[in-house]
């Protein structure tokens, strides 16, 4: 089984950029890298091999938004080697998926604290699920109107045996303002996804930063 684990929360070039865009007038839409941190398991020779189902950590009520990441995850989870069956079919595996997007506030000292990440615990450090109507819809609209960093939407995804031990398990965070097209659901979905899974399985532990530029192909 995968040791619980805590990842500090990401202080990349991203948060620096934040803080400049906010202390002075933006001028095009702000799109920070991808921010990707990855566990694997000893046994990873297991993954991206056979069947594999798509599940949801926490149910999203917003059908878009679910179609969205359903979709993204499903491309690369085939690209990755996987038979992504049916919802609901038996499968050798099963990938959690979990979804978030938060406001970015003002201030870094006031951005969220750490990011748990661990077996049998939550992945993710808080902020609204996509389901929840709490500022999460198809689009960002967080108020201002304004073009520096805005809100920070992320993918969560655990690959499992089915029923039993932890195999993978990552996170992919992106920043951007209210009219970044990153800003958009199904796009960010997507890019997420191929952060998520650039030079899948990764190195135990990494955490890797990313150009959108570089995951521009797989909008």
């Amino acid at each position: 089984m995968l040791p619980f684990r805590l990842l500090a929360p990401p202080l990349p070039v991203a948060l620096a950029a934040a803080t400049l865009a906010l202390s002075g007038c933006a001028t095009t839409p702000y799109t920070g890298p991808v921010e990707v941190t990855r566990f694997v398991a000893p046994s990873a020779s297991e993954l991206g091999r056979g069947t594999i189902a798509i599940t949801f950590a926490e149910e999203i009520a917003n059908q878009t938004a679910r179609n969205a990441f359903a979709d993204a995850v499903r491309a690369e989870l085939t690209k990755a080697g996987y038979t992504v069956v049916a919802e609901g079919e038996p499968a050798d595996q099963t990938a959690a998926i979990r979804s978030t997007r938060k406001p970015v506030l003002a201030a870094p000292m006031q951005r969220q604290g750490p990011v748990n990440v661990g077996v049998g615990g939550a992945i993710g450090g808080g902020g609204g699920n996509f389901g929840t109507g709490v500022g999460l819809g198809v689009g960002i609209n967080l108020g201002g109107g304004r073009e520096g960093p805005a809100a920070d939407t992320a993918l969560e995804l655990r690959i499992s045996r089915t029923g039993g031990e932890t195999l993978w398990e990552g996170r992919a965070q992106i920043t951007t303002g209210v009219k970044s097209p990153y800003a958009q659901v199904t796009t960010a979905a997507r890019t997420l996804a191929a952060g998520l899974f650039r030079d899948f399985p990764g190195g135990n532990g990494e955490t890797v930063t990313i150009s959108v530029k570089k995951l521009q192909g797989t909008k």
